[in-house]
């Protein structure tokens, strides 16, 4: 499934990984058109047969499809899903949906386009494949957070000479009339202006 990274003799280089379709679904291929076409032929006799033979053509389709999946590149540079190549750069956010095995995420791509990414494999290799989506899309938003975050690495150093701006809170002449209050409690002890042995 894996290959290491390099360049062969004509100057083209290889993936890190390329991921393939599960062979699994190929062969669930062959079993739903089987289960097609002896539950049409069991419609000849029993019509109920039809809607499992019309249920058993709908899936085999479905994982026909998946089986025709073009492979998918993993390389130093960029993505490669058949022959689109998305550079790890333009991918701005990779949002996993519930599906695992078969893989199923959405890229956002740097003009706001969506990708579906739909790879029939089995769990170890779309966790596998999954993985390096995340570890290569830098500048993305992994679920909806930010890379860095995501993998636990530091946050970039905060420039020092830029300092917050402080709002203020209140007018000058209501700071000043705090100020007044608060020397007077400190003299008298009390903001009423009694002492203590007025009580």
């Amino acid at each position: 499934m894996s290959r290491p990274e390099g360049v062969n003799h004509q100057g083209v280089s290889r993936p890190l990984a390329r991921y393939t379709p599960c062979r699994r679904f190929l062969l669930l291929t062959v079993v739903a058109i089987c289960g097609a076409l002896f539950s049409a032929w069991m419609g000849l006799h029993w019509t109920p047969s039809w809607i499992a033979a019309g249920l058993f053509a709908v899936s085999a389709v479905f994982l026909l499809l998946l089986t025709l999946r073009p492979a998918i590149e993993i390389h130093e540079m960029h993505l490669a899903i058949g022959r689109r190549v998305m550079p790890w750069s333009e991918i701005r956010r990779i949002d996993q949906t519930g599906w695992s095995a078969p893989l199923a995420v959405h890229l956002t791509l740097a003009d706001q386009q969506r990708v579906l990414l739909l790879y029939p494999g089995d769990l170890e290799s779309s966790t596998s494949l999954l993985r390096h989506l995340r570890r290569y899309s830098t500048q993305a938003l992994l679920d909806g957070v930010p890379h860095r975050q995501f993998w636990g690495e530091p946050a970039p150093a905060k420039d020092e000479s830029i300092k917050p701006v402080k709002y203020p809170l209140m007018r000058p002449e209501d700071e000043e009339e705090i100020e007044r209050m608060f020397q007077r409690l400190k003299s008298v002890g009390r903001l009423d202006g009694r002492g203590a042995d007025d009580k």
